[in-house]
């Protein structure tokens, strides 16, 4: 993992996909944006156009599990989407337990005086921004700076 800088972060889903950015020097992360996804198929230019903004050296996305650590439905569905980013882009892909991420990021948004509908005011960037917090947490004594 050394030469690793910067990460995109996605929370994966068949409705929306949340986008984030992280840095491995500060060891932190920040919500991006949403995406829209029919049927977990997001926009691929939008994706493109992330990356070349952005220029990750690598990606981190979601693994939603069961919360007794078991694969889920959806696992095998965000396992594929890491396979096609990888596939599509050539970088690294790296999957991390996102369990619980979605419920922390309510409580987040809730922080926040943000109310209303989740679909008005989605949580899915803040979901990626704390699953790539949390992975960067997890790896920082793999990092060489």
């Amino acid at each position: 993992m050394a030469g690793l800088r910067l990460l995109l972060g996605f929370d994966y889903g068949t409705k929306q996909i949340g986008v984030a950015v992280g840095q491995v020097i500060t060891g932190q992360a920040r919500e991006l944006c949403t995406l829209k996804a029919q049927n977990g198929v997001p926009d691929w230019d939008k994706v493109q156009a992330l990356i070349t903004e952005w220029k990750p050296d690598a990606i981190v996305v979601g693994l939603p599990l069961n919360m007794d650590g078991t694969p889920s439905e959806m696992s095998a569905r965000a396992e594929k989407f890491s396979r096609k980013l990888n596939g599509r882009f050539n970088l690294p892909v790296y999957t991390h337990d996102e369990r619980l991420t979605t419920f922390e990021a309510k409580g987040e948004r809730a922080s926040r005086g943000q109310h209303g509908s989740y679909r008005d005011n989605p949580v899915d960037a803040i979901a990626a921004a704390l699953l790539l917090q949390s992975w960067l947490e997890a790896n920082t004594a793999l990092f060489e700076i």
